[in-house]
């Protein structure tokens, strides 16, 4: 699109953005007035239409893809079946789709069900088209290509949108890379996926439901499950599916004592077990004075949380105000509360990491003094993840007081740093595909309420108390975590308010953006995330907003 029609498409909707990046067109500035246009367009309901124009190519042209594919060792085949509904409109529409495709190497597998299917199925890979989907005419070539790219592919699945009544596309859903604890919330697979037709045999051995053997076949093929970032098929809405999916899923962890339950937005809630003897979770609160923050918080963890064996150890970094005082030595007539001298400068770190230290509990809870408690089960549901062996840093979801969120998760690379997943969502609006709503694995959370083994906390150094006193000491701390092997997860069942910075102040503050620079630059050489590209953030969702647009 030109800039006189991306500008013309803007004006409605919003006139002063759009006037700005007239101004700069008009005198010259045409790389700058463009981007200006760009971005003010990405968060609108026609911003699918640009990027379709302006960033996909579905139409290469049949020398281009011949040229291609003669350079490839090996070309993957596919069964292809069909599966859902039986209405013959439907069908019809898939079979087109797949008449129409540029990649030549399918078959249709015609059975019974999906088990006769499958066992007739001879390609190199079952691919699964729900009934009344549609592929996108390079959809098998994506899909080939991936499997070119990753021989050891055992489950592939590829991004996708949806038809309205006019068969116009819209809403694109750019999905992450595999993800095993979002897969359990939330089926975000079913439209199109391709299987390794052994796997696919082995898998529909077990059940021929197609939710059960999706969640066999990506349990057996222990990571092999690739993402491909393009849109492969064309859906005409998902189904009501969900209390089939339920079924499938209390099936399917039957022995983990798992407890499964319809959450909110059509996801899943998994309620891992905790064990038999609840484990003592050290609270560390760390605090100067601010005695009206401080006061809540405590309250909260003593009084308001369901979860029994705690400790809270208040860390007081040099509070002068007597009615800290007075306060303090009330409380500690709590047999369940010690307060922790710290009179050095403020450090966060080292703050946390001497009461970890001191901590009696097998588990350590970092809590900020601008926290509040408003749900009972916070503790428990973030302990259903901590006690689990492959899990290392569990976060919850963070409210602002206006009931927007200020924590979903952390996304590395936003901003060339990380960023906060979904913030100043509505808590009662879905967002990006109920992501802030679902739990998931993160690459980090935040250590404003974050729940972690100690002896993994230990194993990894604590926070950086030399390089990141302040800042991003979290994530660098999550991303030790991962490489150490375990998987940092977010729990959105846990729920508090966070009164953000409002006991130390803005980072980007006078007194403190020098400081705050040069943890950045830590953070940044440490873990290149100025390039990097988040697990859960698709490359074709702009990696410099926290809202999951897209990247135009």
């Amino acid at each position: 699109m030109t800039f006189g029609e991306l500008f013309i498409r803007l004006l409605p909707w919003r006139p002063w953005p759009a006037l700005a990046a007239l101004y700069w067109h008009l005198t010259r500035r045409r790389v700058r007035a463009r981007n200006r246009l760009l971005a003010a367009i990405t968060p609108l309901p026609f911003a699918y239409e640009v990027w379709m124009a302006r960033v996909e190519r579905e139409r290469e042209t049949e020398t281009e893809l011949q040229d291609s594919l003669s350079s490839w060792p090996s070309h993957a085949s596919f069964s292809v079946i069909l599966h859902g509904s039986n209405d013959a409109g439907s069908r019809e529409q898939s079979l087109k789709s797949i008449e129409r495709q540029t990649y030549p190497d399918w078959r249709l597998i015609e059975g019974s069900n999906l088990a006769d299917a499958i066992t007739g199925a001879r390609g190199d890979y079952v691919l699964l088209l729900r009934s009344g989907d549609l592929v996108a005419s390079t959809g098998l070539y994506r899909l080939a290509e991936a499997i070119e790219a990753n021989p050891g592919a055992l489950v592939l699945y590829g991004d996708q949108d949806e038809l309205d009544a006019s068969d116009r596309r819209i809403r694109p859903r750019f999905k992450p890379q595999w993800n095993e604890e979002l897969f359990l919330a939330q089926d975000y697979l079913s439209g199109l996926v391709a299987i390794r037709t052994s796997l696919a045999r082995q898998a529909v051995a077990d059940s021929a439901d197609f939710h059960a053997l999706l969640l066999s076949a990506t349990s057996a093929a222990q990571g092999a499950v690739v993402h491909v970032p393009h849109i492969v098929s064309h859906s005409g809405g998902d189904p009501e599916a969900q209390a089939e999916r339920l079924t499938a899923l209390a099936h399917h962890l039957k022995n983990e004592g798992a407890k499964i339950s319809p959450g909110i937005f059509g996801a899943a809630k998994v309620e891992w077990p905790l064990p038999a003897n609840l484990p003592l979770v050290s609270v560390i609160i760390p605090t100067k004075d601010k005695l009206e923050l401080l006061g809540p918080c405590v309250d909260g963890v003593l009084n308001r949380t369901s979860y029994g064996p705690l400790e809270v150890l208040i860390v007081d970094n040099g509070s002068v105000e007597p009615r800290t005082a007075d306060y303090l030595a009330r409380i500690t007539k709590d047999p369940r509360v010690r307060v922790l001298p710290y009179p050095a400068p403020y450090n966060f770190s080292a703050i946390n990491n001497f009461a970890a230290r001191e901590a009696t509990g097998a588990y350590l809870c970092l809590l900020n003094n601008d926290t509040e408690v408003i749900s009972p089960e916070w503790l428990t549901e973030m302990m259903r993840y901590a006690v689990r062996d492959d899990i290392g840093a569990v976060g919850a979801k963070l409210l602002y007081e206006d009931g927007s969120i200020q924590h979903a998760g952390v996304a590395i690379g936003i901003g060339e740093a990380a960023g906060h997943s979904h913030r100043f969502l509505s808590n009662d609006e879905p967002g990006y595909f109920g992501l802030a709503h679902t739990a998931h694995f993160v690459s980090a959370v935040t250590a404003a309420c974050l729940v972690v083994d100690k002896r993994k906390y230990l194993a990894v150094g604590g926070l950086d108390e030399e390089n990141l006193a302040v800042a991003f000491n979290d994530v660098d701390f999550c991303l030790k975590l991962q490489v150490a092997g375990w998987r940092n997860v977010y729990t959105p069942h846990a729920v508090l308010v966070h009164h953000e910075s409002k006991s130390r102040g803005s980072d980007l503050s006078a007194p403190h953006v020098d400081r705050f620079r040069g943890e950045l630059k830590v953070l940044q050489d440490r873990w290149g995330t100025r390039t990097a590209r988040d697990p859960l953030h698709n490359p074709n969702l702009d990696r410099y907003s926290e809202t999951f647009v897209l990247r135009l």
